[in-house]
């Protein structure tokens, strides 16, 4: 058989090719000599096939079958075979191939060979790809070569009981006296390897790290180390830029941070080293910059003292100067994370953290907008809301949404004044309107109308802004709000702050009815335009303009604009005498901290967050959506509301359900959903029962009844007479399935005559399980103060095999004991 091509040769050809094709093709032909060549026992040639073969798996090629022949490398008495056989060991092998068991005699063989070089070899090998059995087998030789003289093979039975600790770590005492005498070494390559070793055991036990603390007194060791470092003169085996071993000084540093975070002890033992090296560190090249960002990080992670710590801020700031982007970046991080703790350090340094923001590299200028922000405060507030409000004008399109944020918050926390603090939210919203947060609408609402003082003077400039421009929709829905709340003061001119505009009532009727036909807007922009045009019917005096308007919309393809003019429509016509009521301004929405999560509360069928006012809350409170919807359909103020003690299953919807449950208007105060997510429960009529007993002894009396029974499903009410008040009919719900499917999504909701007040408590579950295998419970509570006979009106809604459906019942036939 001919002598192979040498692994140069093959390098040349390949670079030949020129076409990936014609590569593989040479790779797939090499590749079958390399087979009959290892099928055929060929010893001569083994170390060179190898050796291509690696290279081909460098390239990305299979070279697996090369495996055993590494094995058969290794076990070579030649250097030159050894050495390509280790190689390829660390890189075709690895711990989760069975293969490398067979190993491990070799390289014990190894560890032990009168040459340093193999013996090199074997702990490069140990400490790349040695499992956790190959690390407990091999500890022992490994512990030897610790305490060997010869260096090289230290820094490399060092490095290799790295790797052992990381594999099994209940092994690491018994490297812990090897290690003692390695702080000791002058050669700088065993210094390095033995810090790394420490760094590993520090970072891997505490009680580790507290021996070297208080038993080795590591650290003034350390700090001897570094001080000869920095004092040594010119070396060149260890210089770098004119500074001796940085890789080393860092090195230690690094375990400094680690030996000194929360140790006083320890941090005051090297607070002057610290100094000294940010002090006396080059700064005009690269590696100086590496040690002073190390010595930085150290002085913020351990209990330093204040001076140092402004020292390394100032360091920081010196970065921030850099041309290097990369620098830059590090510095503003860095400075990120210490604002918190040393935010008047910091603070200095403003105006050159501000200009970070012009800088043309993204990743800068993102960091230089989250640091800007942190450095906000009440002292700043304009000077800092200037800058950014300009990067905000200024800024690419993926930064808007957080500035936006950061502004909003910014400013709600810091306002100096609150016409200040309007005029800022709509500056970004005239700005960057379309970026903003999905609550900065409802949020900016609540500040406009709890700032009494400032109502004309924000109409007349959202009304301006509504002129100029009517594609930013945050601002276009807050106009509309605002215009509909307070266009009377608009038309009148009472604005003090500013001169007043001449506006007519038409004028305004206009801009809002472009609105609602422009293709700019939204659906819910124009709900509030069309909200905002029904209010003005209280305010202005072109009445029969605006129900002209409203009356068009009650045939809109858009269902939501659809339902608000027809029941805008019910307003003007069989309602007109509550009109000016439902339609008065809003008061002040007061907002206040909560523990639970936040209430819903209506303004005149647009939402926003509040939390509401216990002390002035009615004996009920209602769902979002519903509450409103039920004034629209069944006439308003003489309606008894329910009870609800949960959040609404499916809100947006609650206007079509009431309208199909309650069919007519001589039913229900209410519609009860069936509950799904708790929340903190406002109080209620009904709370008192908690410190009782709920039912008494005279329940059993009130016999059970079928309410429903159709397609499977079948509901039957239990009755018990609530404790202390005889006036509250407790019902419980029990739905079981005969069917032989599971009946999914399953939601109960009932609506009862307004002279009572029904709460629906939340179910056992949405599941009916199928053949009566289980049932769904579920609590009504019913007040009959006149004890009047009970009817109530159902709704059913439930998935049954892949199919929804929605079934309407009235029970009428309660018992009598129920209810008398």
């Amino acid at each position: 058989m001919p002598a192979p091509i040498r692994l140069r040769e093959l390098i040349r050809t390949i670079r030949t090719a020129r076409t990936q094709a014609e590569e593989r093709e040479m790779i797939q032909k090499e590749c079958a000599a390399i087979r009959s060549s290892f099928r055929e026992e060929d010893n001569t040639y083994r170390c060179r096939n190898v050796a291509k073969l690696l290279y081909m798996h460098m390239l990305g090629y299979p070279a697996h079958f090369g495996q055993l022949e590494c094995l058969k490398l290794i076990a070579s008495q030649k250097f030159t075979d050894k050495r390509i056989g280790y190689l390829g060991a660390m890189l075709l092998l690895d711990e989760r191939q069975d293969v490398h068991l067979l190993m491990t005699n070799c390289i014990k063989n190894d560890l032990n060979h009168s040459t340093q070089y193999v013996q090199g070899l074997a702990l490069c090998t140990l400490g790349c790809m040695g499992s956790s059995e190959m690390c407990r087998d091999l500890a022992g030789e490994v512990e030897k070569l610790l305490k060997t003289s010869n260096s090289y093979l230290r820094k490399k039975a060092a490095l290799c009981a790295v790797h052992v600790i990381r594999k099994v770590p209940e092994l690491m005492e018994m490297f812990l006296p090897a290690t003692k005498n390695l702080l000791s070494e002058k050669n700088h390559g065993v210094l390095h390897t033995s810090v790394v070793l420490l760094t590993e055991m520090c970072e891997r036990s505490p009680d580790m790290l507290l021996h070297f603390r208080k038993v080795w007194l590591l650290v003034p060791q350390l700090v001897r180390i570094l001080k000869n470092l920095i004092m040594s003169g010119y070396s060149p085996e260890h210089d770098v830029s004119g500074i001796s071993d940085p890789f080393l000084q860092v090195r230690i540093l690094r375990l400094l941070r680690i030996l000194g975070r929360s140790d006083d002890d320890s941090s005051e033992a090297m607070n002057d080293i610290l100094a000294q090296v940010a002090t006396n560190t080059e700064t005009s090249k690269n590696v100086g910059n590496a040690i002073l960002y190390e010595t930085v990080l150290t002085i913020m992670d351990i209990k330093s003292e204040s001076g140092l710590r402004v020292l390394a801020i100032n360091i920081l700031g010196r970065f921030l100067l850099n041309n290097d982007k990369n620098i830059r970046y590090v510095a503003l991080t860095s400075l990120l994370k210490t604002v918190q703790t040393d935010h008047n350090a910091v603070q200095r340094h403003r105006s050159t953290i501000v200009d970070c923001l012009k800088d043309l590299d993204v990743s800068i200028k993102r960091r230089a907008m989250e640091l800007s922000f942190a450095l906000v405060n009440g002292n700043n507030i304009r000077g800092m809301m200037k800058e950014l409000l300009y990067f905000l004008d200024s800024c690419d399109p993926e930064f808007k949404a957080d500035c936006a944020s950061g502004v909003f918050l910014a400013a709600e926390k810091y306002a100096p004044s609150k016409r200040w603090h309007i005029d800022t939210i709509m500056r970004v919203l005239t700005t960057a309107g379309s970026y903003v947060r999905d609550d900065s609408v409802p949020n900016l609402i609540q500040l406009i109308t709890n700032s009494v003082e400032m109502h004309a003077y924000t109409v007349q400039r959202l009304y301006k802004a509504l002129l100029d421009d009517i594609s930013q929709q945050p601002l276009v829905q807050v106009s509309s709000w605002c215009i509909g709340e307070y266009g009377d003061l608009l038309v009148s001119g009472q604005c003090e702050e500013e001169e007043p505009i001449q506006v007519t009532e038409d004028e305004v009727l206009d801009v809002l009815e472009g609105l609602l036909v422009s293709n700019l807007s939204t659906p819910v922009t124009r709900g509030y335009s069309l909200t905002a045009i029904m209010k003005l019917s209280t305010r202005f005096s072109s009445v029969n303009r605006i129900k002209k308007v409203v009356s068009i919309y009650g045939s809109s393809i858009d269902v939501e604009l659809q339902q608000r003019a027809v029941e805008y429509n019910a307003l003007f016509k069989k309602y007109d005498h509550m009109r000016p009521a439902l339609l008065e301004r809003m008061p002040i929405m007061e907002k206040t901290a909560s523990n639970g999560p936040t209430e819903i509360m209506q303004t005149n069928g647009e939402t926003e967050p509040s939390v509401p006012d216990t002390k002035h809350l009615p004996l009920v409170t209602q769902p979002a959506n519903q509450a409103n919807d039920l004034l629209d359909l069944l006439g308003g103020n003489d309606v008894m509301p329910v009870i609800q003690t949960t959040l609404p299953t499916k809100p947006a919807s609650a206007g079509g359900e009431l309208l199909d449950l309650l069919g007519d208007l001589s039913l229900s105060g209410g519609l009860a959903p069936a509950p799904s997510v708790p929340v903190s429960q406002p109080p209620f009529l009904l709370d008192g029962l908690s410190s009782q007993p709920l039912f008494n002894d005279t329940s059993a009396a009130i016999p059970p009844m079928t309410a429903y029974s159709k397609n499977g499903l079948k509901i039957e009410f239990t009755f018990e007479r609530a404790n202390p008040n005889p006036n509250i009919a407790v019902i419980t719900i029990h739905a079981t399935n005969t069917t032989e499917a599971d009946m999914t999504e399953f939601v109960f909701q009932a609506a009862v005559p307004k002279t009572f007040q029904l709460q629906l408590l939340s179910p056992s579950s949405n599941i009916v399980p199928a053949l009566n295998q289980g049932s769904v419970t579920q609590v009504i509570r019913v007040l009959n103060p006149q004890k009047q006979q009970l009817r109530m009106r159902v709704k059913l809604t439930y998935t049954h095999k892949g199919s929804p459906v929605q079934d309407l019942a009235e029970v009428n036939n309660f018992p009598p004991q129920s209810w008398q």
